[in-house]
């Protein structure tokens, strides 16, 4: 099955309603150093197409209870380079239309923007990752994705097309993204939600982490090893996690923008995802 549960391994903090994903492809090539699919995808930086999906996923669409919404994605961004040349995603997004499929769009690219005209008549909402409007920072943290300033501006695309516009400002690296986050949020204030999570290392990522960003690591580790393993996740302290958390919770709503909050034990609302603003 290519339409799968989201969160198939049930983690502890997840707050998500229940929804479906799919990744269009296997793997992606941003390359962000902190990223955790390299924990379960092998050569998770190298883009592969998936045999016969089209045909495959049309067969499971007139199968899928339509109350329910896919996300794309969660694993591999739908808009990797090869997109611009392949055009996979559209066509999946043109089947959504056909079956009437609601769909939360997440993506670190701004090729989402040459499918406005498909998405505009989608019941969806379209997201983007932001992690910091700081270019030099952007580059180091996801050297191959499109720059922070090309994804808002094709965010702002789609809300001026009338489509229902969100953002994730993740992850939130103390000592480095989190001094640009006013600078991020005051660049994301038109959209409808924004959703927050800490850095979560796993070994694999730790071992880039530390290998891109030496100075860095060696203030911010020790605090990772004052902190939690929840889930094979290497967590910030509890306390440092809530007093970032609640900080940018209140900077988000004073902006009359709503909340949420990724796998941190922390409140969302009215979703963690951004799932609310997909339309029933």
């Amino acid at each position: 099955m290519y339409i799968r549960p989201f969160d198939p391994w049930k983690a502890k903090l997840c707050t998500c309603p229940l929804k479906y994903t799919l990744n269009v492809y296997t793997g992606c090539d941003h390359g962000c150093v902190y990223c955790y699919i390299t924990s379960y995808i092998p050569n998770a930086f190298r883009v592969r197409t998936k045999e016969r999906l089209l045909e495959k996923l049309e067969r499971e669409l007139r199968k899928f209870d339509r109350r329910y919404i896919i996300s794309l994605s969660y694993s591999s961004d739908p808009y990797p380079t090869v997109e611009r040349e392949l055009g996979i995603t559209r066509k999946v997004l043109g089947l959504f239309k056909r079956y009437d499929v609601r769909c939360l769009l997440l993506t670190k690219s701004d090729i989402f923007k040459r499918d406005i005209d498909i998405l505009s008549e989608l019941r969806c909402a379209v997201g983007i990752t932001v992690t910091t409007v700081n270019e030099r920072k952007a580059k180091l943290l996801e050297p191959n994705a499109p720059s922070p300033k090309a994804r808002i501006k094709a965010l702002k695309k789609s809300k001026k097309a009338g489509i229902p516009v969100y953002a994730r400002i993740d992850p939130i690296i103390p000592f480095y993204t989190w001094e640009d986050f006013e600078k991020t949020l005051d660049a994301l204030s038109f959209v409808s939600h924004i959703t927050v999570s800490t850095l979560k290392l796993r070994p694999d990522s730790k071992r880039r982490m530390f290998a891109k960003f030496p100075k860095l690591m060696e203030k911010l580790w020790p605090l990772y090893e004052k902190g939690e393993r929840i889930g094979g996740y290497y967590y910030l302290p509890q306390e440092f996690r809530l007093e970032i958390l609640r900080e940018a919770e209140m900077k988000i709503v004073e902006r009359g923008i709503t909340f949420g909050s990724c796998r941190e034990g922390y409140r969302s609302f009215p979703s963690c995802d951004g799932s609310h603003l997909v339309p029933h």
